[in-house]
């Protein structure tokens, strides 16, 4: 079992920028992908970026050039750094790690952007 800790949460106006973090502990090794969800209030949980054990980078269309998803891979750390906020992306964030098939989340942080 892998845990996760989300941290870097907030409340920003539209355009600022939030940079969350997640940590892990437990079964860490063998995780080959690790990324960020985020729910809004009434709406289903949504993807918003993922990386790969290589590196590879996945967004979703409404987050691409504003958002960065970064990992470091010793460390089984993963950061998201959010630019250019917008009011509509308001949401509890989560941290997600797949281990072999197996997904774990996090707690989830609250990111609040005002207008």
């Amino acid at each position: 079992q892998v845990q996760l800790v989300e941290s870097g949460g907030g409340l920003v106006q539209a355009g600022g920028s939030l940079r969350l973090s997640c940590a892990t502990s437990g079964r860490v090794f063998s995780i080959n992908e690790m990324g960020w969800y985020r729910q809004a209030p009434g709406k289903q949980r949504e993807l918003v970026a993922t990386i790969t054990r290589d590196q590879r980078r996945n967004y979703a269309d409404s987050v691409k050039g504003r958002f960065t998803i970064s990992g470091v891979n010793g460390a089984n750390t993963v950061y998201l750094q959010m630019n250019s906020l917008k009011p509509e992306d308001t949401a509890v964030y989560y941290c997600t790690a797949d281990r072999l098939g197996d997904r774990s989340w996090g707690q989830g942080t609250q990111v609040t952007v005002s207008s």
